[in-house]
């Protein structure tokens, strides 16, 4: 019982970078730096990949336990300006869009939440600064 014990913080540290990981080279693409500037983010061109950086940053810091804070704090940047800049759901009309984006942003939150967490938290037994 105790390896597993040991073994949760790394795995739910794993499972959380993941989504940061996956989702990152579109931050590095024409289609995704486009999409962003049709929601408005302002200097996309340089924005957009910049919060790739910090995506792929945090989520290989969190991943690997290699200073799991700093790299968790990294996603809570991330995270605020694309919850409140990408998944504006009050502004979408459709009702269909309008529920994907409230998803979306409740998604986000809730990884807020965990990025948080995850920023007060020991990294576990099983981590680069361990």
């Amino acid at each position: 019982m105790n390896n597993f014990a040991n073994a949760v913080p790394l795995v739910g540290r794993i499972l959380f970078a993941v989504i940061f990981l996956a989702a990152s080279p579109r931050h590095f693409s024409q289609e995704g730096i486009s999409h962003a500037a049709e929601l408005g983010v302002p200097m996309a061109r340089v924005l957009v990949p910049l919060s790739g950086i910090l995506a792929i940053a945090g989520g290989l810091s969190v991943a690997t336990g290699f200073y799991p804070r700093l790299g968790a704090w990294a996603l809570v940047l991330f995270l605020v300006p694309v919850t409140l800049g990408m998944h504006q759901f009050w502004n979408v009309a459709d009702p269909v869009q309008r529920h994907v984006q409230l998803a979306m942003f409740g998604k986000n939150l809730a990884m807020l939440g965990a990025a948080l967490f995850i920023a007060s938290s020991s990294p576990g037994p099983f981590s680069l600064r361990a």
